[in-house]
C-alpha cells in the first residue's frame, strides 16, 4: 500500500487517481533525486495492477503476488551477458533493466521489446521497470522509442531517473511523467525514529545529512561522518580563533591526501556543514536549524562574536573549489589555496 511509503503525497495521490480510473498509462517517467524512493513507487503500482487481494485500487502487500513482485534476481555487477537481459522479479510479469557500467545496453532493450509483447503469465499486466534510465545511450533510446510505441495496452513500463532532462525529448513526450521530492528534514527524522532506525541527535542528525532523502538516510554511516567532521572541526575553529596558519596548513595536508575524489569530497562536505552551521549562529542565531545539532553548544562558543559575511565567504570559496575540482585541478594545491584565502576573509 502507498501508505507504508514516506512522504510524496502529490505522487501518491496522481498514481492512486490512475489506479481508481483504471488509466495507467503504458509508460511512466518517475523523476527526481536519487534516495526518495522512486523504485518503491514503482514496485507498489505494479502490485497494485496484480495483487490479488485489492484494498480498494491498492495492492495487500500480503498475498502471494504482493510477495514475489518485490523480489528481484539482479545480475552481478561485472557480468555484461546478464545485463544484456530483462532481470526478472520472482512475478513471472514484473522485471527490471540495470544499467551495465552506465549504459543501458541496447541488446537489453531488445530483450525488453521481446518481452512487452507477451501476455500476461498469471497477473492482469505485464510491468518493468528501467532504473536509471538516464543510462540510456543512442543505440538503446532508439530501441525504446520503438518499444514505447508499440507495447500492448497489457504491458507499462517505467523509467526512473534523477536526470529526466538527459533523456531524448521523443522518449519524454511519450510518457507521463510523475515528480518525487525530498521530505522535509522534520519528516524525514520522525520517519527515521518511527521505524527504529535511529534516535534522539542520530536521527536528526542522519536527517539534516540525508537532506530529505529516505534512501539517502538508511545508508549512512554516521561514524565515518564524525570522522571526517572532527577534521574539518580543527579548521572551523583555527577559523573562528585567529590561530590560523599552521593548524591549517596541517589541515589542508590532511584534507589534500585523501585518496580519491570518494574521499575529499565528503571531507568537503563536512567542512561545508559546518561552516552552515556557523553562518545561521552568527547570522540568525537560533540552533534549531543546525545540520550538527549535537555540537550546538560548541559550535555556538565559536560564533559568538563572529561576523555573518565571513562564514558567508567561506561557503563561497568552498563552492568555488567544487568547480574547480571538475576540470581536475590538483586538490593539494587547490586545499591550501582554499584554507590560506579563507583565513584572509
Amino acid at each position: 500500500m502507498f501508505d507504508n511509503l514516506i512522504g510524496n503525497e502529490r505522487a501518491k495521490e496522481t498514481l492512486r487517481r490512475m489506479l481508481r480510473q483504471g488509466r495507467v498509462p503504458g509508460a511512466l517517467l518517475f523523476a527526481g533525486e536519487e534516495g526518495l524512493g522512486k523504485k518503491l513507487f514503482a514496485v507498489e503500482l505494479a502490485r497494485a495492477l496484480n495483487c490479488r487481494s485489492r484494498r480498494g485500487v491498492e495492492a495487500c502487500g500480503e498475498c502471494p503476488a504482493c510477495v514475489r513482485i518485490g523480489h528481484f534476481h539482479l545480475p552481478p555487477s561485472d557480468d555484461r551477458d546478464e545485463h544484456k537481459k530483462v532481470a526478472r522479479s520472482e512475478h513471472p510479469d514484473v522485471g527490471i533493466v540495470i544499467p551495465y557500467n552506465r549504459n543501458i545496453l541496447i541488446d537489453a532493450i531488445r530483450d525488453l521489446e521481446r518481452e512487452c509483447n507477451f501476455r500476461p503469465v498469471e497477473g492482469s499486466a505485464r510491468f518493468f521497470l528501467i532504473e536509471n534510465a538516464d543510462s540510456l545511450n543512442d543505440p538503446s533510446s532508439n530501441a525504446l522509442l520503438k518499444t514505447l510505441e508499440e507495447a500492448p495496452p497489457t504491458t507499462h513500463l517505467i523509467l526512473i531517473t534523477s536526470r529526466p532532462a538527459s533523456l531524448l525529448p521523443t522518449i519524454r513526450s511519450r510518457c507521463q511523467t510523475v515528480r518525487f521530492a525530498p521530505l522535509t528534514v522534520e519528516e524525514l527524522e520522525s520517519h527515521i525514529i518511527k521505524n527504529r532506525q535511529r534516535a534522539g541527535d542520530e536521527a536528526r542528525l542522519a536527517a539534516h545529512l540525508a537532506a530529505g532523502k529516505p534512501g539517502v538516510a538508511l545508508g549512512l554511516n554516521l561514524d565515518k561522518y564524525r570522522a571526517r567532521r572532527d577534521a574539518m572541526l580543527v579548521v572551523v575553529e583555527a577559523l573562528t580563533t585567529g590561530d590560523e596558519r599552521v593548524r591549517l596548513l596541517r589541515a589542508a595536508e590532511e584534507l589534500g591526501d585523501a585518496k580519491n575524489k570518494d574521499e575529499y569530497e565528503p571531507r568537503l562536505d563536512a567542512l561545508e556543514f559546518l561552516i552552515h552551521d556557523l553562518w545561521l549562529l552568527a547570522h540568525v542565531g537560533t540552533q534549531a536549524r543546525l545540520v550538527n545539532y549535537d555540537l550546538r553548544d560548541r559550535l555556538a562558543r565559536l560564533a559568538d562574536g563572529l561576523r555573518p559575511n565571513r562564514p558567508a565567504r567561506w561557503l563561497a570559496r568552498v563552492e568555488e573549489l567544487r568547480t574547480q575540482l571538475a576540470f581536475n585541478l590538483n586538490r593539494r594545491v587547490a586545499t591550501d589555496a582554499l584554507f590560506l584565502g579563507m583565513a584572509s576573509e
